[in-house]
Formats: C-alpha cells, structure tokens, sequence
C-alpha cells in the first residue's frame, strides 16, 4: 500500500517503529506537499473574491503551478521509500566471488544516487512553490496570511530536510563528478529556497504586526 494512501495515523505509526524507512526524506516530501496545499489553499480563498479581482488571473495561474508542484511532492514520499529499499535490496546480494563484489558495489553505488537525486527534486519543488508563495504576497486573501507563513515554513523544513538526506547520500558516493554537481546544486538551491522562505516568513510576520 502507498504511504500516500494510508491515514495519517497508521503514518505516524511507521515513523515511529524500527523501520528505517520511511524516514526523514519521506517526512521532508510530506512537509512540502502540505506547504503546498496550504499555498493553494490561500489562492482559492482569494480566487472569486470582489476585493481580489485584479489578482484573478495571477492567482489562477499560482493554482495551477503549484497543484502540480503538490503532486509532484506527493509521489516524492514514495519515490524516496523506494530509493531507500532499493539500497536495502544491495545488501541482499551476494559477495561470494569478486565478480559478485563488483556487481554489488555497482548496484549500490546506483541506488545510493537514486537516494540523492529524490531529495534534490524536493528541494527543487519546494523552491518553485515558494517563488509562487512571493508571487502572491500582497495579492492574497489576507485573512489566511498565518496560513500563507505555515506554507513557506513547511516548504523550508522540506527543504533543509531534503538537503540533509542529500548530504548523507553523497558522503558514501564514489563518483567525485556525480558527487560535486550535486552537492553545488543542492547547496545553491537549498540556500536559495530556504532564504525567500524567511523573506516570505517576515514579511507576514510584520504584516500580522509581529
């Protein structure tokens, strides 16, 4: 059964238990679908409304990019389970012989850039749908501002949680050109996403009188 398909309960439930996956990268896809969802959720509170009218056509197009990003989150939590059994599966296979080592250290080396390249992609939506989030500052339905700063705080903790599972992948991979794109990459865009989330934080903070 998809971990998307369960109640949040019997989630947490698995969380909770010995098993190491799902894990942390599970839980950071999770985290930025739910930021997501808030974000579309403050667009449709202002879609329609009289006093937000001139911002229709911006808010339409913020909903329909972000839905996309939301889903794309949401398979994430699976993919990164998956990722993460399939590095489990390489411990399965035999060591006997040298050529069974080679084929082994192969296999793992695959999987263990499979691992990096899910958490890369959170990051990369999670920064997306914050740029939609500031596209919509000052334009949104400002009774659900709370609402707006909860998404750009789930989509950081989505991004921070990503770049630390990033982080743990790329320690172990032995491909130095694999390994330095994509600690560049992932440092570059998670500084960047976890900066316009606290822009966007302040600002509704100030905007709440905070």
């Amino acid at each position: 059964m998809a971990l998307t398909h369960k109640t949040l309960t019997e989630f947490s439930d698995i969380l909770a238990s010995d098993s190491p996956a799902p894990g942390g990268g599970s839980t950071a896809a999770l985290s930025g679908a739910l930021g997501a969802s808030l974000a579309l959720m403050v667009a449709s509170l202002t879609i329609g409304k009289e006093k937000y009218a001139e911002h229709e056509t911006l808010m339409q197009a913020v909903h329909a990019s972000v839905e996309k990003l939301r889903q794309n989150l949401l398979g994430l939590i699976d993919r990164d389970t998956e990722a993460f059994d399939a590095v489990s599966a390489v411990f399965k296979m035999p060591k006997s012989s040298d050529e069974e080592k080679s084929k082994r250290s192969a296999a793992m080396q695959e999987a263990l850039k499979a691992c990096t390249l899910t958490p890369f992609e959170m990051i990369d939506c999670s920064y997306q749908a914050l740029v939609q989030i500031e596209n919509m500052c000052g334009k949104y339905n400002t009774n659900a501002a709370s609402d707006l700063g909860v998404a750009a705080l789930s989509l950081k903790t989505a991004t921070q949680g990503a770049w630390l599972n990033m982080l743990i992948n790329l320690d172990s991979i032995k491909d130095e050109q694999f390994k330095n794109e994509y600690r560049k990459k992932g440092e570059e865009l998670s500084k960047k996403a976890i900066a316009l989330a606290d822009k966007i934080y302040c600002e509704i903070e100030t905007d709440l009188g905070g």
